[in-house]
């Protein structure tokens, strides 16, 4: 049976989500994040070197990087659903979508992520100068970056809604989704009622409730 090696509060929960949608079965080896430093523990490395997840095993197959592992399981199991038929203009911005979401949204929302927690947990003595660098980086790179990207998804959404690929909801909505939760999470989605319509539309789905069922809690907030 395929294995999902899950790690709470990470992006395996979209693994999940989308093999809920398959209806594909599956078994769950699960691990959990150091409370101190949020990192995967050590025992992942004997899954994949990278120590890293999501990972799937599935046979004699091991899977890893998001993006792979969702287009792996439509390929595999999906039967022609949760993606468009090859060599369509909307497989074309399925494809976009599927490799945007880690390759330009993920970054910023990491250095955010990154920044924020050097203002946090900076030793005290350095703290009021970590937050002034940190400040101003956020200023002149991150914050500016990401405005750019959650305006483009808006107008995105607005001109081809309401799914990411156009009419049908698809593998791609279930890629973006863990970026577009994690700026939800940190308010990034005020005056964009496109995304967060989206946004409850997904949580709606009763295969991602499903999914959170499997996955456990799953709380972007405390990143």
């Amino acid at each position: 049976m395929l294995t999902v090696h899950h790690l709470n509060n990470s992006r395996s929960q979209r693994v999940l989500w989308l093999l809920e949608e398959l209806g594909v079965p599956y078994q769950i080896e699960r691990y959990e994040r150091d409370r101190k430093t949020m990192l995967a523990p050590a025992s992942l490395t004997k899954v994949h070197p990278l120590g890293k997840s999501p990972v799937v095993t599935d046979g004699k197959a091991t899977v890893a990087e998001s993006g792979a592992i969702l287009e792996y399981l439509v390929e595999q199991y999906g039967e022609g659903r949760c993606a468009p038929e090859h060599g369509t203009p909307s497989f074309l911005r399925y494809r976009y979508w599927m490799h945007y979401a880690e390759g330009s949204l993920a970054t910023p929302l990491l250095l955010q992520l990154v920044f924020d927690q050097i203002e946090r947990k900076s030793p005290l003595i350095v703290r009021p100068v970590a937050k002034a660098i940190s400040s101003q980086v956020k200023g002149l790179l991150v914050t500016p970056n990401l405005k750019r990207h959650f305006d483009y998804l808006e107008a995105e959404l607005t001109e081809h809604g309401p799914w990411f690929v156009g009419r049908s909801f698809s593998a791609a909505d279930v890629q973006m989704s863990f970026g577009i939760e994690a700026a939800a999470a940190r308010g990034l989605l005020k005056n964009r009622p496109k995304l967060a319509d989206w946004l409850r539309r997904i949580h709606e789905r009763p295969a991602y409730q499903r999914a959170l069922e499997q996955g456990g809690p799953y709380d972007l907030t405390t990143f």
